[in-house]
């Protein structure tokens, strides 16, 4: 089991091949459940937006989007349960049946939101058959960590009036957020993140206010997965430990947590 910095076990594999099947098979067996979780909120804050603001459709970034995940459930009223079933083995053996399949339930399902959803992730493939699916309207396959993003980039990235994410915070940064808010224009995007315990969410917080933010954090916590063992476990909790953040009841018994922050313009 190789565990990357912050004492989790390394799935990097699971983002990058051309179909959504490793990922959910290799996530199905420890729970991930967290995009579930998350979706309830997603909904209210977008309906939410909707009324304050009077957009009727509106648009939202989902950064480190994977596959389209949250972009399925919210838009086709899919849940993690169905999409499990959905991508364990036994439907279409190629990626062309796979996305035969996927295109009929974006397009005979009735939106269960009217949305325009975009997905930023460094996955070139993943970000491919979402779109290719249907779940994605547009896509930006770049790394805000390391670079602006390119005239092109920036004109999709225009335009947002929800951010989203359900775990990549921690290795997206404050760089990436900023970078997307200044693709804006002056607009400021509503935003949501669930953001794994044992990455603190100061920075990000910070930098947001400066850029005329304020955030807000439930009091809930969500589970995210379970821990892939005992190593992955270890590895968190001395992560958790280094962030002052006692993992007693929670990450302790088994399971990853997040926690979610809600950052709206100041004067919202």
């Amino acid at each position: 089991m190789r565990l990357d910095a912050s004492g989790k076990v390394s799935l990097d594999h699971i983002y990058t091949a051309p179909d959504p099947r490793t990922y959910f098979q290799v996530l199905r067996p420890l729970g991930y459940c967290v995009p579930q979780l998350a979706k309830p909120y997603f909904d209210k804050l977008i309906k939410e937006y909707r009324e304050t603001e009077h957009v009727a459709v509106p648009s939202v970034l989902d950064i480190g989007c994977s596959y389209g995940i949250n972009a399925a459930l919210l838009k086709y009223d899919a849940t993690m349960d169905e999409l499990y079933a959905r991508y364990d083995g036994s439907g279409p053996a190629t990626r062309a049946g796979l996305l035969e399949r996927d295109r009929d339930l974006s397009r005979s399902r009735s939106p269960a939101h009217a949305l325009r959803f975009t997905g930023l992730d460094a996955s070139a493939d993943a970000l491919a058959y979402a779109h290719e699916a249907g779940f994605l309207d547009s896509t930006v396959n770049a790394d805000l960590e390391a670079n602006d993003p390119t005239p092109a980039q920036r004109g999709r990235l225009a335009g947002t009036d929800l951010v989203i994410s359900t775990g990549c915070i921690g290795y997206v940064t404050e760089r990436t957020l900023t970078r997307v808010v200044r693709a804006q224009d002056g607009r400021l995007p509503w935003m949501a993140h669930f953001v794994l315990r044992m990455f603190p969410f100061d920075p990000v917080e910070d930098a947001l206010a400066e850029l005329g933010y304020r955030t807000t954090r439930v009091d809930e916590v969500f589970k995210q997965r379970r821990f892939a063992g005992p190593q992955e476990q270890q590895g968190v909790l001395d992560s958790l430990a280094a962030a002052g953040v006692d993992g007693s009841g929670l990450e302790e018994a088994g399971w990853l947590y997040a926690q979610l922050y809600l950052s709206r313009p100041q004067h919202r």
